[in-house]
């Protein structure tokens, strides 16, 4: 009996009606009233909440928030990302490859690598001196292409004196202007011309090309190397600073350095520079005038 009389009064109070007003402030005039009860209330409250789940499910279920939600893997994005890690790797390997490529040619042309095959016969020989080798050249003709390249150039040297019309637009400037202080000497493995200048002077490229290396050496200091187009490559060597590094696209005649004395071996200030075709170093005297 007891039992019946509280499911009695819990059932009164789920279905006892109350009046929901809202009236002015000031004159307390009724503006809106609504009659309810507690099942109601539970009801509409239930109705709302499973309206409101089931809307999100759908929006979440049929448009692109769902990619937001942490967890959610979207076979498009999954097939997205396993593209872009491939060409990642490509990348990584094409990078590494050229950074090793051009790692041995500045180590070749900064003369920290001692033998360097010129595809002519060598002959090793051992000196007392600091016991250090050194090479000797049993045959250093001039090979075809170098011969070849020689003649293009005297055809478009534009300090030509009989004043020839040239055949190609590429033309080598001078780097800079001074003394030769010591010349082109390969037999003794000077693959380069020492031109004796003041400290500060400006340093200029050959010709139109890209900077592949601008680096400080503690035995040559700073270091330039451009390649140019038809396989030609220049070095700047003893800089006081350069104003380019490397992947720096420079015009003909473009200041690229300034001259100093940096580097070991140094012994004043003065710019050597190399001139090396096709793999093979010429005399850059042949094609330019360092004393105008």
């Amino acid at each position: 009996m007891a039992k019946k009389t509280e499911k009695n009064k819990f059932k009164k109070k789920l279905v006892h009606n109350y009046r929901l007003v809202i009236s002015s402030e000031d004159t307390w005039e009724e503006k809106f009233s609504l009659r309810l009860n507690r099942l109601n209330v539970f009801v509409v409250l239930s109705i709302s909440s499973i309206l409101l789940i089931a809307i999100t499910t759908l929006i979440i279920s049929f448009t692109p928030i769902r990619e937001y939600i942490p967890g959610y893997e979207s076979p498009e994005l999954r097939k997205n990302a396993q593209n872009l890690i491939f060409k990642t790797d490509s990348l990584e390997n094409i990078v590494k490859r050229n950074q090793a490529y051009i790692d041995n040619l500045a180590l070749i042309l900064s003369g920290e690598i001692d033998s360097i095959e010129l595809g002519a016969p060598v002959e090793r020989v051992d000196t007392i001196d600091n016991h250090k080798n050194d090479y000797h050249y049993a045959n250093f003709a001039n090979s075809k292409e170098d011969s070849i390249f020689r003649a293009e150039i005297e055809m478009e040297d534009r300090y030509n004196l009989f004043g020839k019309k040239k055949k190609s637009n590429f033309i080598l400037v001078a780097p800079i202007s001074g003394i030769l202080s010591q010349k082109y000497d390969p037999k003794n493995k000077h693959f380069a011309v020492d031109v004796a200048v003041s400290k500060g002077t400006p340093v200029k490229a050959v010709a139109d090309g890209t900077v592949i290396f601008s680096e400080w050496t503690s035995t040559t200091g700073n270091v330039l190397i451009i390649e140019h187009k038809n396989d030609l490559i220049s070095v700047y060597k003893h800089c006081s600073s350069s104003t380019k590094a490397q992947g720096d696209f420079i015009e003909s005649g473009e200041v690229i350095a300034v001259s100093g004395s940096s580097g070991e071996l140094s012994t004043g200030p003065h710019l050597h520079f190399e001139l090396w075709y096709n793999g093979f170093p010429v005399n850059p005297s042949d094609y330019i005038n360092f004393e105008l």
